[in-house]
């Protein structure tokens, strides 16, 4: 509760409460297909989950891992 308070005292964040994106000047480039082949396989867990609304994120994240993990396996 100390540190909420001391945030709002100084109307700055931690850095280690920031995104480390947010750091970041320029934007991070998939390779190509790669943004289509996470779409593809958050859409396929969104439907085997039975089409359940409130998972988006959570299915993108998962999806990102599946395809990064998919392209490592593929470079060994």
């Amino acid at each position: 509760m100390a540190s909420a308070t001391k945030q709002k005292q100084t109307g700055k964040m931690k850095p280690s409460m920031r995104s480390p994106l947010a750091a970041s000047p320029q934007s991070i480039e998939l390779p190509e297909g790669m943004l289509e082949r996470i779409s593809k396989k958050a859409f396929d867990l969104w439907q085997a989950r039975g089409y359940r609304d409130g998972h988006d994120l959570e299915d993108w994240l998962d999806a990102e891992a599946i395809v990064m993990e998919e392209i490592h396996e593929a470079r060994e």
